[in-house]
């Protein structure tokens, strides 16, 4: 097969070799522990037992998207809720407990009858298979691939009888966008971020609860700060936030890592979130990156910075 022109399929052996000291480097200036407060991450981390965690974690997930001030308290508020297990809670919910706790519940996209059906079929998943981990490994023994596990995945959850749900709380809204099926060609962000909590680890971010899952599998979690990041430092030339834009920034971080490559998500992840490398390139910023030698567009900006003084 003909390799497309202008295809990306990771750095090569020279690159890697001189990005992986330097990306090193910054992870080891990285202090996750302090950036957990400013991740979704934070939720599950309240957690000790397997099932709360994957549970809670799943929810965080699932709703960690738009501004991190706006969904945090939506998804403090249901864990709040649930009480001090929530597996157990959605281990016992049923139709009239869902309309208690969902009734008037509204986050953007998502309205109390999408939740719903997210935690009706984790509290299946639980009494049919012991654990979300189980359910996912079902699908990937049966797939083979990491996009076919995920479209099972939510494909299992989604399967809810919906007429009594919809009588309950009203008609569903945005419960693509909350478990997406059929996964389709995106680069399904947030059940990426899911299974990297779960999978790898355990560390001070992740978790590292899910045994049967090697984390040489996993995808990166794809947003717009990973996206510039990877482009600044050129894990890929593709722009568009897809599935393979990420398995194009995955196979370049298998490169540095081939057992763990999605180890380096969280801190270049939290470097873009925290402004210091912003969509707007900024002077200043670049010139105080440890990452600067090794980005596309720094020392440009850095440079023509010195020629207009």
């Amino acid at each position: 097969m003909k390799k497309r022109r202008g295809a990306h399929t990771g750095l090569s052996t020279q690159a890697a070799e001189r990005l992986r000291p330097r990306l090193e480097a910054f992870m080891a200036a990285t202090d996750a522990r302090a950036r957990i407060g400013f991740d979704p991450v934070e939720f599950p981390h309240r957690y000790r037992d397997p099932r709360d965690v994957e549970v809670s974690a799943l929810l965080a997930a699932a709703l960690a998207y738009g501004r991190a001030d706006l969904f945090r308290p939506k998804v403090h508020g249901l864990l709040a809720r649930m009480g001090p297990s929530p597996a157990a809670f959605v281990r016992a919910l049923d139709v009239a407990g869902a309309r208690e706790l969902l009734t008037g519940f509204v986050y953007r996209f998502n309205v109390g009858t999408d939740l719903a059906v997210l935690l009706l079929g984790m509290g299946r998943a639980l009494r049919e298979h012991g654990s979300l981990e189980a359910l996912f490994v079902q699908g990937w023994k049966a797939s083979g691939a990491l996009h076919g596990a995920l479209a099972a995945f939510t494909a299992a959850l989604r399967d809810i009888p919906m007429a009594a749900l919809r009588e309950a709380l009203g008609p569903e809204r945005g419960l693509h966008h909350l478990l997406p099926s059929p996964l389709g060609p995106g680069a399904a962000k947030r059940l990426n971020l899911y299974l990297r909590w779960m999978v790898r680890g355990p560390d001070a971010v992740d978790f590292g609860i899910w045994k049967q899952v090697p984390a040489s599998v996993l995808l990166v979690p794809l947003d717009t700060h990973i996206g510039r990041m990877a482009l600044h430092l050129g894990l890929t030339r593709r722009t568009d936030l897809t599935w393979r834009t990420a398995e194009e920034v995955t196979a370049s971080l298998r490169a540095l890592d081939p057992m763990d490559p999605v180890r380096y998500d969280f801190a270049l992840c939290h470097y873009g979130m925290s402004g210091a490398c912003p969509a707007k390139t900024l002077p200043e910023h670049c010139a105080r990156c440890s990452l600067l030698s090794s980005c596309k567009v720094g020392p440009r900006v850095v440079a023509r910075a010195a020629l207009q003084i």
